[in-house]
């Protein structure tokens, strides 16, 4: 589990330190500063994959693409979620090729038919009975770690891992009101973003740029609303209100659909917008679940995954619309994507020198110090 000093937390709004500055470009730019964060952070943390609702049915599977690891996520008979390497424990065959799929009771190599139940045990290796001293219960799938937490699916790389639960510290019962584990998915949207992983969730995590890049957004949702929570060891966030006579986040500020049932009257007058460490951007508003995953793919290019999820009584209306929803924040994901993209344009340049943090911008400098800590002796 990443560890994080505590002096490294700065409470909200409070002066900065002298000299409090953006990072040197080769946090951004360098890609063995990024392997560096990948090993350190990704292949060690529990990482959002996907929603249980994917693979809720025995046999069906997603498979995901991580540090250059291909993993299968799949349920057996019993709704367990299941997650394994792609790779067959006869020659190292690629199981699945497919993103997504329904396995048929079982997964079969497609080189040599070693077959594997849903569990990952070997039931099936054709000649092999020839083999003295052979036993299949030797040779299961390389098992990799999953949890859930409200319909989220998670898997960590490390062998050993802390429980998730430890990871999302106070989160599990701060959101127990939106029962995300009834939501289901709307729309998704992929976007291949030209920046830094790190750019996205900075700028995810302040809205000082909200009056310039997003006038919509701030005539919905004022950029000084609300307060953040102090830098946790796993996560960061915060809420923002919505301005008198605003029902939700949408194109012109008004709810088709109900309210998540189980919100305070304070709830519903409030987006969430929560960075859990890793690759996890969660947004919670009155009607709605927003989600996207980080799939860092080299210092300057990150797959973002973007899903909108509703209540399923909503989406069995037959008038049920999302893209009130969904155009809005299409809108505002592509306007912060373009100007994470000219942040890294600019950070490559030799003219480029770390600038001066407002006070205001406290979260985002304890995120900075925190990833320093995750170089640690390795900066130059």
């Amino acid at each position: 589990m990443l560890q994080m000093e505590t002096d490294l937390v700065v409470k909200p709004r409070d002066v900065m330190p002298q000299g409090a500055s953006t990072l040197p470009a080769a946090f951004y730019t360098d890609e063995t500063y990024f392997q560096r964060e990948m090993e350190r952070l990704y292949a060690r943390m529990w990482v959002c994959v996907g929603r249980t609702e994917q693979v809720e049915k025995p046999g069906r599977f997603i498979v995901r693409e991580l540090l250059g690891e291909s993993i299968i996520v799949t349920s057996n008979a019993a709704g367990k979620v299941n997650a394994f390497y792609n790779v067959c424990r006869h020659r190292g065959t690629k199981l699945c090729t497919e993103r997504e799929g329904s396995f048929s009771g079982s997964i079969q190599c497609p080189y040599h038919a070693w077959t594997y139940d849903l569990d990952g045990r070997l039931i099936g290796a054709p000649h092999m009975e020839e083999v003295p001293h052979f036993a299949k219960g030797d040779f299961p799938l390389n098992r990799v770690h999953a949890d859930l937490w409200d319909g989220h699916i998670f898997i960590n790389l490390s062998p050993d891992p802390s429980p998730l639960r430890q990871q999302l510290a106070g989160l599990p019962e701060k959101f127990v009101p939106w029962n995300m584990q009834d939501l289901r998915l709307g729309h998704r949207i992929v976007y291949d973003v030209k920046a830094n992983w790190k750019l996205i969730i900075q700028n995810y995590n302040e809205c000082l740029h909200c009056p310039n890049l997003h006038p919509a957004l701030n005539q919905l949702s004022h950029y000084l609303s609300g307060e953040n929570e102090p830098l946790q060891a796993t996560y960061m966030g915060g809420r923002m209100d919505l301005r008198p006579g605003v029902e939700t986040l949408s194109m012109d500020g008004r709810c088709s659909r109900g309210f998540l049932p189980g919100l305070s009257e304070q709830d519903v007058r409030r987006v969430y917008y929560y960075a859990i460490f890793p690759n996890m951007l969660l947004s919670l508003h009155p009607d709605y679940m927003l989600v996207h995953t980080l799939w860092p793919q080299s210092a300057g290019r990150t797959i973002n995954v973007c899903e909108w999820h509703f209540h399923p009584k909503e989406l069995a209306e037959l008038e049920f619309d999302p893209m009130d929803a969904v155009s809005f924040w299409d809108m505002t994901n592509r306007q912060d994507w373009h100007v994470c993209e000219l942040s890294q344009e600019g950070i490559k340049s030799r003219a480029y020198r770390p600038g001066p943090y407002s006070n205001r911008e406290d979260l985002l400098y304890a995120f900075d110090r925190m990833i320093v800590g995750v170089h640690g002796a390795d900066v130059r």
